[in-house]
Order: C-alpha cells, then structure tokens, then sequence
C-alpha cells in the first residue's frame, strides 16, 4: 500500500463500478485526516493540491512533501495529485516533487487552444508516467465550466479525449465548485450518455455540493472519480468553532486542530464507504 500511482486505483475503481474519492489539502491536518479516513474504510484515496494551496504556502513543495511523505507511511492506497493546474510550470515542478498524477485546467482557453495546450502538457507528462486530468468547456475558468446550467457534450467530450490523449475527464453535469449548501441537481441520464460515450473515467468536481444520495447514484450512472473539498472545510470549521466555544480560554492550536482532524477523518471514511457502493 502507500503512496501508489493513479492509473492503478483510477482503473479498479472502473472496471468495479465505485467511485474514487479525492479530498483536497489545505493544511498538513487535511493530509492527515484524509489519510486516517482511508485507513477506517479501507478504501484507496487522492490528496489533492490546488494552485491555490501552493500558493497560500507560497509554492508547491511545503505541502506535496507533506503529502507525498503522509502517503508513504499510509496502510491505505494514496494517490498525491496536483488539482487545477493552469500553468504548465506547475505542473512541471509537481512532477519534479514526485507528485504523479495532475489536473491540467485549460478550460478558460476556446476549444482549439485548450486542445493544444492539454496534449502538449499530456504527452510531456506520460513520457514521465504521470496521469493527466482534463476538464472541457468554452465558458472561461473553472467556476464558469461547471456552473450548474452548463453542460458536457457526449461527442466533443469524446473527440477531446481522442484528441488531447488525456486518461480521466471531468465533465459538467450540473454541479459548481465551493457550494456549501448540498442541492445540487445532477443529470444523471448526461452522465449515463458521456459514460457510454467518453473512453476515460469520468471525474464529478464540485461534489461538495451534492447530496448522500446523489452522489452515489452519480457513481451508478458512471462518475469513477468524485472531488470533495467544501464539505471537509465545512466539517473542520464547525470542530474548531465547537472545541473554542465549549473553552473560551483556549490558545493550543493542537487542542482545537485536534478534534478538527478527527472530524475530518471520520467524514473521509464515512464518504468512501458511500462512494464504494
């Protein structure tokens, strides 16, 4: 077990018919937690880094040294993945950490540059055995991409695979990123249609925003990997606020950060049980 490759637990997940779940990093408590959650269920994860994340940690290798260190040392399967990457320099440096898996985001260019951009970023990274993540849309940046009216197309989303030679793609179906409320309303017969469609695993963002039941029927209708990043910073803020309220008097970072993980890492096992069908 330990730190593994995505292709591995990405192709099991697949072909068993559950949902992969992966949980994005903020601070090294995240890493932590997401791990003990896996361990509890004893179900394979991602530990997810955003561009944003490395830049709050003003660069990359603060926290994907954090990570990659916590998946080594892991009972459970761990994958280390660099989350809406941008530039490709990041995605570059990532690699160069050991990080083995990236999502390059090129949806903010027209469909063309986005094409180029993503297969000339992917065919760097496989001659490096790294997967490559992709997300396809015409409405400029990520927000915009998975807004809840907008929507993948089966056959361009088929034609982009083809074309960018990317091993997983995230689709619209009806989520958005950062929703702290989980209403969102899925089009499971789109999901159906791409699954049948797209020769990749399909990839659910904004999954914070979906409820317990749909995001397993999501996996029933064909999502493999599912992102999930809200909902923990929502379980870890509501532990610190509770620990701090009941001692006012509290200044140990580990005395409320504590309990936080341990909230996290019960929500993490609790998820993977759903996604595992």
């Amino acid at each position: 077990m330990g730190l593994v490759a995505m292709a591995e637990v990405l192709h099991d997940a697949a072909t068993c018919g559950t949902g992969l779940g992966a949980f994005n990093v903020i601070q090294i408590e995240h890493a932590e937690a997401i791990v003990a959650g896996a361990e509890i269920a004893r179900r394979p994860v991602v530990l997810q880094v955003s561009e944003n994340t490395a830049a709050y940690h003003a660069g990359l290798a603060p926290i994907v040294l954090a990570c990659l260190a916590i998946a080594r040392e892991s009972s459970a399967s761990v994958v280390v993945h660099l989350d809406h990457a941008t530039r490709r320099e990041l995605v570059e440096a990532a690699v160069e950490l050991g990080v083995g898996s990236v999502m390059f985001d090129a949806s903010a260019l027209d469909y063309a540059d986005n094409v180029i951009a993503t297969a000339e970023v992917g065919a760097w990274c496989r001659a490096r055995s790294v997967s490559v993540e992709a997300e396809l849309g015409e409405i400029g940046g990520k927000d915009g991409v998975h807004s809840p009216g907008a929507r993948t197309d089966p056959v361009e989303a088929r034609e982009y695979v083809e074309a960018t030679g990317v091993g997983a793609l995230a689709v619209a179906v009806g989520t958005s990123h950062a929703m702290v409320a989980r209403d969102a309303e899925l089009d499971y017969d789109l999901i159906r249609r791409l699954r049948s469609t797209v020769p990749v695993p399909l990839v659910l963002h904004g999954s914070s925003g979906v409820s317990d039941t749909g995001l397993a029927a999501a996996v029933e209708a064909g999502i493999t990997k599912v992102n999930i990043a809200t909902q923990l910073n929502k379980v870890m803020t509501a532990a610190v606020r509770g620990t701090l309220a009941a001692d006012e008097a509290l200044i140990d970072p580990r005395k409320y950060l504590g309990p936080a993980r341990d909230a996290v890492a019960a929500e993490v096992a609790r998820l993977l049980g759903l996604l595992s069908g």
